[in-house]
């Protein structure tokens, strides 16, 4: 029997089979996954200052903590969703919470700063085989296509507000515990997912293909290369002959990727799952969206810690209104305005709400306050970064074969991670380089100037990131197609 027979002949993934018993509970325990996944990206942030004094490793070292995690993560997860497809969907989610649990109750106790990294790379590398086998279970699980839309759009929740999440409960189990429980926690969540799924989860069929192994060499180290030199950059800046080689490294041998997928017999990547013109626009508007999210959140952190002098527990709360607006239009998006509107219109929507957000941000001064002049862009912000999520995950998954289902959600997971890659990074430098013109500007370095100066660098982040948004609306207007279209 071929591999699309038997994905076919699968009870989770025929419609003819009936719908999947517990469908909803398991989405619980598959979002449970999803947010310790996507939290862990930025919980450990917080916590950075205080593990740092209890281990007593340099701020040279510091970013690692949170590279080490990037760089397995993004590096591995086209391989992780391949391989949940060939030995199954369930195996790949089991393991991959056991292998996250146990990595995480390595780093919670680690007692040098090698330990740590270690046990965030082994994090990030169980995250690659998690995260797209969650994503193509939820596929699989929900064969109505009324209800996986409103399964997408709860998915789609989760993974948008899942970096927020993660600075609110690092603040807190930081200021309250100690900054092992940003690491402890984990092993709650795998818990907790872990019993559901084993209980709840069907046998997924494997597929009966082989491993591209040379295109999963090139695929890994060219996302490797390309996470490695945006975070370089962060560290020293575009002008850095390092962060560049990483990055002209990146481009030649995900090019070469490209070739090896058109001609291998058992690509790593089928064309046939990126070449769909919506699919294409999805994948595009959650790289531009990861890019505008992850560094609008990093300047508003520092801008509401540094300048407005909130706790990290009060920051994390001050995110909650955004949070709520993601789960407002991402849970309706895929289940009522996609189906109603298109997606052209839903994703362009969302994008020009997360555009005007980030304009308003642009009007923030040293004397502004929070209910008045940062709320407000928040709010239209998750608005808008809903409505993506909800439509690029459901246009992204949108009739993807069985056998391919694994990679497709490695896809989604694949270009969310590059852009909160590349856009800190590119922001990082933006900020850097207007902070000090106008210092040197103002010919001054008095507490008020220096004040003035950060919130400038901020103010020309956000304008970057309204740019990133302005190329995202563009690209859903062209990309995705009309309603008819689509129904057709």
């Amino acid at each position: 029997m071929s591999s699309s027979a038997t994905e076919a002949a699968s009870p989770a993934s025929a419609p003819a089979a009936g719908l999947v018993p517990h469908r909803w509970l398991i989405l619980a325990f598959i979002g449970v996954a999803q947010l310790m996944v996507v939290l862990d990206a930025t919980i450990v942030n917080i916590a950075l200052p205080t593990a740092q004094a209890d281990l007593r490793f340099s701020d040279a070292d510091r970013q690692w903590v949170i590279t080490a995690y990037t760089l397995a993560f993004g590096s591995l997860l086209l391989l992780g969703g391949r391989l949940a497809d060939l030995f199954g969907r369930r195996n790949a989610f089991l393991i991959g919470l056991v292998g996250f649990a146990v990595a995480s109750a390595l780093g919670g106790s680690a007692q040098s700063f090698t330990v740590l990294v270690v046990a965030r790379v082994v994090q990030g590398v169980f995250s690659a085989l998690l995260a797209p086998a969650a994503l193509s279970l939820l596929i699989v699980t929900f064969t109505d296509p009324a209800e996986r839309g409103k399964a997408i759009g709860v998915f789609g929740a989760v993974a948008g507000s899942g970096a927020s999440v993660g600075l609110l409960l690092g603040g807190f189990l930081t200021g309250q515990v100690s900054w092992r429980w940003t690491l402890y926690i984990n092993i709650l969540f795998a818990a907790v997912a872990f019993v559901g799924g084993l209980v709840l989860l069907r046998r997924t069929p494997r597929t009966r293909t082989h491993l591209d192994v040379l295109g999963t060499v090139l695929a890994s180290g060219g996302l490797f290369c390309l996470v490695y030199g945006c975070a370089d950059a962060v560290t020293h800046g575009w002008s850095s002959a390092q962060s560049w080689g990483f990055l002209a490294a990146s481009a030649v041998l995900l090019a070469a990727f490209g070739g090896r997928q058109a001609r291998a017999e058992h690509p790593l990547l089928p064309p046939r799952v990126v070449t769909d013109r919506n699919r294409a626009g999805a994948f595009f508007a959650l790289l531009v969206l990861g890019a505008g999210l992850y560094g609008e959140l990093l300047f508003m952190t520092y801008f509401l810690q540094q300048v407005l002098h909130f706790s990290p527990v009060r920051t994390g709360f001050a995110y909650l209104p955004m949070n709520a607006g993601i789960m407002l239009t991402a849970m309706s998006g895929a289940s009522v305005l996609v189906p109603r509107f298109g997606p052209r219109l839903v994703a362009s929507g969302g994008m020009l709400l997360s555009l005007v957000g980030a304009v308003w941000f642009t009007r923030l001064t040293p004397d502004s306050g929070y209910v008045s002049h940062v709320l407000p862009g928040l709010i239209l912000t998750g608005l808008g970064m809903g409505c993506v999520f909800a439509t690029g995950m459901s246009q992204a998954t949108a009739g993807v074969a069985g056998r391919d289902a694994g990679v497709a959600g490695a896809m989604v997971n694949t270009v969310q991670q590059v852009g909160g890659s590349l856009g800190p990074a590119l922001l990082n430098t933006v900020v850097l380089s207007s902070t000090t013109d106008y210092l040197v500007s103002h010919h001054s370095k008095l507490p008020p100037v220096v004040a003035a100066a950060s919130v400038h660098g901020y103010t020309t982040a956000f304008a970057w990131a309204a740019g990133f948004f302005a190329v995202g609306l563009l690209a859903t207007v062209v990309l995705f197609r009309r309603p008819a279209a689509v129904t057709a």
